[in-house]
């Protein structure tokens, strides 16, 4: 007899299972949980905290929070035990599922997490993974509501369906995965740490280069400078503003006539058009922007002391809310400095010298900017800096580019193992 009969949820990605097994709403194989920290808590109370945000798909929970009751996010109220499976309802495009194992036993999660128990007759583990499958993710996905920020009701996310076989088969099928994912993570654990380490080569590379230069042989001196320290005896030093002048150059241009740009801690200056997606919200306009030239820096004045600065290789238009710099002498590098601005130390610089009420909200105004002294190699010596960098960091990041590329093969692999699994498209026999 054939073991498989036709799906009937009305998904393509589904055709058949396993005769044996059933096809059932979430509703029918765990309760959905409200349980809630009570208003009267005592407002001393500790509480570790699983926000949407702590959750990864694949990884599970990634890191918690520390609160007292009283400091506590509202929406902090949602309990979960050992044994749960939670789903968040909001921002479903995170895909935030995770098992809630002994080691989050009594915590507490946003009440945007949907929280599930399963029932008597389901394998809590299968049922967890049944929610990572990405066919079920897929039809969160279909049913979630909203553009920017979708969202799927918890009645609505319970009356989606999943498939279950037997309790038998949900335990060897729980037992086999926990054994073929936890081998797959160690692997991307591992590639990861690989890609990690190449990035901290690739800044220290840099570092290195622009403070001290090519040539080890040189004789150093003291700069007189606390956060540069030694540098080539044949080096000055000088304060930005007698490098560079901030361009005051506005825009008053449609914005389908001009190239708009913006700047990125991670990637630099870019052009919106060579992005595939930007994030937050879409100009509407570009008037009052500010105008970029090629071999300008861009800087962005509240997290430049996070590394959001970059030189432009672009002609364009860039939002008032940044500062786009000029350089002011023929003695200027700007892609050595793009490289120099961009290390930590400087980026340290920017914070000491930068003020504000909060880090996320620090600012370093252009006068303090100007301010700070920087190295000032001769200018030949910067291009040839400049020159050695754009190989060496175009080599790094080509390794870290295959990397992550593993990574995400391994990360698509990972899926179709729980996949296959959990619909019946392999027979597991055993754990």
């Amino acid at each position: 007899m054939d073991r498989y009969v036709e799906y009937k949820n009305g998904t393509d990605l589904l055709p058949r299972i396993p005769t044996s097994w059933t096809v059932k709403p979430l509703k029918y194989a765990a309760a959905l949980n409200l349980r809630v920290l009570l208003e009267n808590t005592n407002e001393e109370a500790e509480i570790n905290y699983i926000d949407i945000g702590s959750v990864e798909y694949g990884k599970g929970i990634v890191n918690i929070q520390e609160y007292t009751f009283a400091n506590a996010p509202s929406r902090a109220r949602r309990i979960v035990y050992e044994g749960d499976t939670i789903i968040s309802t909001v921002r479903t495009y995170l895909k935030a599922v995770a098992y809630i194992s002994k080691d989050y036993d009594g915590f507490v999660c946003s009440t945007g997490f949907a929280v599930f128990t399963p029932k008597a007759e389901i394998d809590r583990k299968f049922f967890s993974y049944a929610l990572l499958d990405f066919g079920f993710i897929s039809d969160v996905e279909r049913h979630s509501v909203g553009v920017s920020y979708p969202a799927i009701t918890s009645s609505v996310l319970a009356s989606l369906k999943a498939v279950f076989p037997p309790s038998e088969e949900q335990a060897a099928i729980a037992t086999y995965l926990d054994r073929r994912t936890a081998g797959i993570d160690d692997l991307l654990a591992d590639l990861t740490r690989q890609a990690e380490m190449l990035d901290t080569y690739k800044r220290e590379l840099v570092a290195e280069a622009v403070s001290k230069g090519l040539d080890k042989s040189v004789a150093m001196r003291d700069s007189g400078v606390d956060w540069i320290g030694g540098i080539p005896a044949h080096w000055k030093t000088r304060r930005i503003k007698y490098l560079y002048e901030l361009r005051q150059e506005r825009n008053f241009l449609p914005l389908a006539d001009v190239e708009l740009i913006s700047l990125y801690t991670n990637l630099g200056v870019v052009k919106h058009s060579d992005l595939e997606k930007t994030t937050g919200n879409k100009a509407q306009n570009a008037d009052g922007y500010k105008h970029v030239y090629k071999n300008d820096i861009v800087v962005n004045i509240i997290l430049c002391w996070m590394g959001a600065i970059g030189l432009s290789d672009y002609n364009g238009v860039t939002s008032p809310a940044y500062d786009v710099y000029k350089p002011k002498v023929d003695m200027v590098c700007s892609k050595y400095y793009h490289y120099l601005f961009r290390t930590s130390k400087f980026c340290g610089e920017c914070f000491k010298v930068g003020r504000g009420i909060m880090m996320m909200r620090w600012r370093t105004y252009s006068d303090q900017f100007k301010a700070i002294t920087v190295q000032l190699p001769p200018i030949a010596e910067q291009e040839r800096i400049a020159t050695y960098l754009d190989t060496k960091t175009a080599q790094v990041e080509s390794l870290i580019a295959d990397i992550k590329a593993q990574i995400e093969k391994l990360k698509q692999y990972r899926q179709i193992v729980i996949h296959d699994a959990v619909t019946g498209n392999i027979k597991v026999t055993e754990g």
